[in-house]
């Protein structure tokens, strides 16, 4: 059994949604859910999303609704267009996010039991993407149509996506030390052993890391 954390996106009019699975909780993976659910959607809710204050976004709570955010985070936003609407901290904003809240513990119960056997992460976001795809048959309760029906009514009101996708993965520079090791975080992984005492340029995803010899994947 391997501990992993849920991405959950959800559009507030059809309650269609994206779900992704990660090993950990970077903001590489906050932002690569994000690119999962624009290009599952076709488009980017145009106006304001709404947040909780989680860390990959909000680098200290401000009076009010105003929020210092993180600097990527705004130029992930400003890529695609949109605003963040940043949920009350604590107790009083408990009210205001429970639609999201509900649809991660409604899929959790209906997709993740029995818990999922996988050879990988990707794997089992593949089965994701299927489940997400299959829940537009589904009729949320007191509504005369299905999902699928409710997002066709709202699909045309997203912004387009734009021409090229945000680059999600960190770039990091690390030297390999004498036994051909790298730090990156709390991890060290080997390298190639030519690559001893030398800079490296990493590639940081949410699921992956990728090391270059030069333009080479080492």
């Amino acid at each position: 059994m391997t501990r992993c954390f849920m991405f959950a996106f959800r559009l507030s009019f059809s309650g269609r949604a994206c779900h992704r699975v990660y090993a950990s909780q970077p903001q590489e993976a906050f932002l690569e859910g994000h690119v999962a659910a624009f290009e599952a959607a076709g488009g980017v809710p145009s106006g304001k999303i709404r947040y909780d204050n989680l860390a990959p976004a909000v680098s200290r709570v401000l009076a009010g609704r105003n929020r210092a955010e993180t600097s990527r985070w705004l130029s992930f936003r400003a890529h695609y267009g949109f605003e963040a609407f940043y949920c009350e901290p604590g107790q009083e904003g408990a009210h205001e996010k429970g639609g999201v809240e509900g649809e991660i513990g409604r899929f959790r119960r209906r997709w993740f039991v029995p818990v999922p056997a996988c050879a990988s992460l990707a794997e089992l976001n593949a089965r994701l993407a299927d489940a997400d795809a299959a829940e537009d048959a589904r009729h949320i309760e007191h509504r005369a149509v299905t999902l699928g029906e409710d997002f066709a009514a709202e699909q045309p009101f997203l912004l387009p996506l734009a021409a090229e996708p945000f680059e999600t993965a960190a770039v990091l520079w690390p030297r390999a030390d004498r036994y051909a090791r790298i730090s990156v975080g709390k991890c060290r992984y080997s390298v190639p052993a030519r690559l001893m005492d030398a800079q490296v340029r990493v590639r940081l995803s949410a699921n992956q890391l990728e090391v270059f010899d030069g333009s080479r994947l080492a």
